[in-house]
C-alpha cells in the first residue's frame, strides 16, 4: 500500500530540510488525500499521472474551505511525493498522449500551465514554441508525441540558432518552453544538452535616456499617455506590471504603488512619484465613470488572480478590483470566456512610448523597459545605495542590478580622451 510510505515521506521531507518540520504532517495529509481520491475513482496512483493530479487539484479548487496557499501546498505535496520521494519520473505514463492529437496535448499543457499559476503571456509563448517543437519533430522524424526525446529536443534548438537565426533571447524562450513539456507533460528528462548549437549573445548594456532626454520625451505627451510614461519611468515598472495595476495598489497617502504578482511571482513596493499624483487622481475619476457605466450594462467585471473569484464571487465588480488603465473596448477574458474589460494591451503601451521617443527626435533604440533602465540609473547618479535601487526594481539578486553601475559610468565620470588632454596643453 502506498499509504504505508507516508512515516517515511514524511522523514524524508525532515532529513532533506525540504519543508518546515511544523508543515510536515500537512504535506504528508495532502498526499493521504490525493491516493485516498485515486482508489476512490478507481485510478492507478503507482505511478505520476498528469490528468490523475490535475482531478485532485481541480476538486479542491470547487471546495470553497480549500484556501488558495492550501491548493497551493497540495500540488507541492504531491510533486515532492512522486519526484522527490519515490523518484517515479521515469515512471509517468504517456500513453494517453500517444494517442491524443496535439491539440489535445496543448489543452492539457494550457491547463497544467494555469495550474502553475503562470502569466499569460507566458502560457502564450510556451504553448507557441511546443507546437512548434512537436511540428518540427513530426516533419524531421515523423515522430509522434511521445516518441518524441532528447535527440529532438537538441536538433531544434540547433535549427533554432543555425537555420532561422532567431537571438538567444528567442532560443532561451524555446528552450525554456519545451523544457517544461518534456518535464510536466511527457515526464522525461531532457538530459545532457551540452552539444547543442546555442545562439550565443555577448555582454550588452542597456539602452538609457540621459535626464534631458526624458524631459523632452516628457515635452511630448500629454493625458493619460505622460501618465503612462511617468509611472514606468517614476516607479519603475515592467510593462506588464503597468498594465495590470490595480486601483487598490495606488496608496496616495503613502506615495507608493504596490505591484502584484510581478517576476517571480512576487509582490513588492516601489515610488509614486508625486509629480503624477494630480495627473492620475484625474485619470481615475474618469475610469471609475467608465466602470459604473460597464455596471449599468450588465458587465465591470474584471479577472481575479488565483481562486479569488471562488473566495470572493462579488470582489470582480468592486472599484477596488478595477485595472488603473482599462481597455478602450470589451472583449472577451481568455481565462473564464466572460465578455468583460481587460486592461491596456501591452502592444498599446509600446505604441505610446515608441510615437513619443520618434516626436522627440531621440536618435536612440528606445522602448518602455529604456524608461526603466533610465530610473534605475538616474536613482544611482542621485545616490541611491545600489541595494535599494534593486528592491525598488524587484531583481532577485544585485548582480542584475550591478549592470547599471558600468552605463552609469558612460554617463557621469568618464575620464577625459588622451586627445583632450593634450588639446589642453598645447
Amino acid at each position: 500500500m502506498l499509504d504505508d510510505k507516508l512515516p517515511e515521506f514524511q522523514k524524508h521531507l525532515l532529513e532533506k530540510n525540504l519543508v518546515p518540520a511544523k508543515n510536515v504532517p500537512f504535506y504528508a495529509n495532502w498526499v493521504s488525500r490525493f491516493l485516498d481520491y485515486a482508489r476512490r475513482n478507481e485510478l492507478s496512483a503507482l505511478e505520476y499521472r498528469e490528468s490523475t493530479v490535475l482531478g485532485f487539484l481541480d476538486l479542491l479548487k470547487k471546495d470553497k474551505h480549500v484556501l488558495d496557499w492550501q491548493h497551493r501546498q497540495a500540488n507541492d505535496s504531491i510533486m515532492l511525493y512522486y519526484f522527490n520521494y519515490l523518484n517515479e519520473t521515469d515512471a509517468r505514463s504517456v500513453k494517453a498522449l500517444s494517442s491524443g492529437s496535439v491539440q489535445e496535448t496543448i489543452q492539457e499543457t494550457r491547463r497544467l500551465i494555469r495550474l502553475k499559476h503562470y502569466s499569460y503571456s507566458t502560457e502564450r509563448t510556451y504553448l507557441h514554441w511546443i507546437e512548434r517543437f512537436l511540428e518540427y519533430a513530426r516533419q524531421t522524424g515523423g515522430k509522434t508525441i511521445s516518441e518524441t526525446g532528447e535527440s529532438d529536443f537538441k536538433n531544434f534548438l540547433s535549427h533554432l540558432a543555425l537555420k532561422q537565426r532567431v537571438s538567444a533571447s528567442t532560443q532561451n524562450q524555446a528552450f525554456n518552453a519545451v523544457l517544461f513539456f518534456f518535464r510536466h507533460i511527457l515526464g522525461k528528462e531532457a538530459g545532457n544538452l551540452a552539444h547543442t548549437v546555442r545562439a550565443k549573445r555577448g555582454k550588452k548594456l542597456p539602452v538609457v535616456f540621459s535626464v534631458e532626454e526624458v524631459r523632452r520625451l516628457w515635452a511630448c505627451m500629454t493625458g493619460r499617455d505622460l501618465l503612462i510614461a511617468g509611472l514606468i519611468y517614476g516607479a519603475g515598472l515592467r510593462l506588464m506590471e503597468l498594465a495590470r495595476l490595480r486601483v487598490k495598489d495606488i496608496d496616495f497617502d503613502l506615495n507608493t504603488v504596490t505591484v502584484r504578482s510581478g517576476k517571480g511571482d512576487k509582490d513588492r513596493t516601489t515610488i509614486l512619484p508625486a509629480k503624477v499624483k494630480d495627473l492620475l487622481r484625474k485619470h481615475l475619476v474618469e475610469v471609475k465613470s467608465l466602470h459604473e457605466r460597464d455596471l449599468s450594462r450588465g458587465y465591470g467585471e474584471v479577472h481575479l488572480p488565483d481562486a479569488l473569484s471562488r473566495k470572493y464571487p462579488n470582489a470582480g465588480k468592486e472599484w477596488a478590483w478595477q485595472y488603473v488603465f482599462p481597455a478602450s473596448n470589451l472583449s472577451v477574458d481568455p481565462h473564464g470566456g466572460r465578455v468583460a474589460r481587460h486592461h491596456i494591451s501591452d502592444s498599446a503601451i509600446q505604441e505610446i512610448i515608441k510615437k513619443a521617443v520618434r516626436k522627440a527626435g531621440i536618435p536612440k533604440h528606445g522602448s518602455v523597459h529604456t524608461l526603466r533602465h533610465s530610473f534605475a540609473t538616474h536613482l544611482l547618479m542621485n545616490g541611491v545605495n545600489i541595494r535599494e535601487v534593486q528592491e525598488l526594481l524587484g531583481h532577485k539578486n544585485v548582480e542584475t542590478t550591478m549592470i547599471y553601475t558600468h552605463v552609469l559610468r558612460d554617463m557621469s565620470k568618464a575620464p577625459k580622451s588622451p586627445l583632450d588632454l593634450l588639446l589642453e596643453g598645447s
